[in-house]
């Protein structure tokens, strides 16, 4: 049983999505489903686990930049200026450290196949840089295209969908503008690399449901434990 759970491949799913779009909270409540199942489950935040050079970028966005620090709430909205500057030189500058991200990405799902966890959800991923680029460029698409083959994909990867002007009002951090261009760039990221599961803006426990529906399709796995909705019957299958 051991040498069974050593060769088991772990299982990777990916949230990503524009800022208020609600991944925080369905990721708490799709690890509360797996761990109800009876699993383990290993989260990996990319900002913290996975990010590189981050005093640098940190001081780029507070120092140079002069943007605010902490998270934007309803009550204490922030101005944040760090992947929202757009320049030629900030574009040089995200490509060489995009791709230390993907090496970092890379090394780390190696390394976690040996974890004890049989569920491996990444808060953001290598996606979430890619969607900050100018993907109407040529270059730019050929860039992300390969990164996004350098970089193993996760079993599944949600892309929370969501409206700009209702995210920006969960937390206010980035100007509208940016916030509609960054949704954008998603969908057009997924028609280049066509790996992201799409969940359309929804309540969030419509919201719950359709993740649990799509990851018991997307995995292929056989029910573990019955998880019922409070309010219908529903249920959902997460890894064997």
């Amino acid at each position: 049983m051991r040498a069974d759970q050593e060769n088991k491949r772990r299982k990777f799913v990916s949230f990503s999505g524009i800022d208020g779009a609600g991944k925080s909270t369905q990721i708490r409540q799709f690890c509360a489903a797996i761990e109800q199942a009876g699993l383990r489950y290993s989260v990996v935040s990319f900002w913290d686990d996975v990010a590189r050079f981050k005093t640098l970028r940190e001081g780029a966005s507070h120092v140079i930049f002069k943007g605010d620090k902490g998270i934007g709430t309803p009550d204490a909205p922030i101005s944040r200026r760090d992947k929202n500057v757009r320049s030629w030189m900030m574009t040089l500058v995200r490509l060489c450290i995009y791709l230390a991200d993907a090496v970092s990405t890379r090394t780390l799902m190696k390394r976690v196949q040996r974890s004890d966890a049989d569920v491996i959800i990444f808060d953001r991923f290598i996606y979430d840089e890619l969607a900050n680029l100018s993907l109407k460029n040529a270059l730019m698409r050929t860039y992300a295209r390969l990164i996004a083959r350098f970089v193993p994909k996760p079993d599944i990867s949600f892309l929370l969908d969501a409206d700009p002007v209702k995210a920006r009002a969960r937390k206010p951090e980035y100007p509208l503008e940016f916030l509609q261009f960054s949704r954008n760039s998603y969908f057009a990221l997924n028609e280049i690399i066509d790996c992201m599961t799409v969940i359309a803006p929804m309540s969030v426990r419509e919201v719950e449901q359709a993740i649990l529906r799509r990851a018991e399709a997307a995995l292929s796995v056989a029910p573990a434990q019955e998880m019922r909705n409070q309010s219908e019957d529903l249920v959902a299958s997460v890894l064997k």
